[in-house]
């Protein structure tokens, strides 16, 4: 049996563990990929807060802008820093449906969010949710 090894503090910080993937998005130009990489940690958590929002028991579920927020989390350049911030959110949502979609679905898979994810979440917004999402 091999020994178990731990990492120590430094070891850990200083891991490279974030995947980046390149996605062509032919929307953007024929030739056109961007790079797309799996969430920090803090990301995530920032993400999840801005999706799920709870008060007291109950949780609403905002999916206004939900392509752009994660996508605009996890579009990086060569160095692998973000190219957008969060107030690039509604400009971003602009952008092509299909050529978000493209970056989302491998944000999504990349970052471990699962169809019964996605499920859950659309299960807890509330019904009018989707007519306020497509007002601009």
């Amino acid at each position: 049996m091999s020994q178990k090894r731990f990492l120590g503090r430094m070891e850990i910080l200083t891991k490279d563990d974030l995947v980046v993937e390149e996605v062509h998005v032919p929307e953007w130009g024929e030739d056109v990929w961007v790079r797309v990489r799996t969430l920090k940690a803090s990301e995530r958590d920032y993400f999840e807060s801005t999706t799920l929002q709870r008060n007291g028991d109950s949780v609403s579920t905002n999916l206004q802008n939900i392509r752009s927020r994660l996508c605009l989390l996890c579009m990086v350049d060569e160095t692998g820093e973000r190219i957008f911030r969060e107030e690039d959110e509604y400009p971003l949502g602009g952008k092509s449906a299909a050529a978000l979609s493209r970056v989302f679905d491998v944000a999504q898979r990349l970052n471990g969010f699962t169809k019964r994810d996605v499920d859950d979440l659309a299960k807890n917004s509330p019904a009018d949710q989707s007519d306020d999402s497509l007002s601009s």
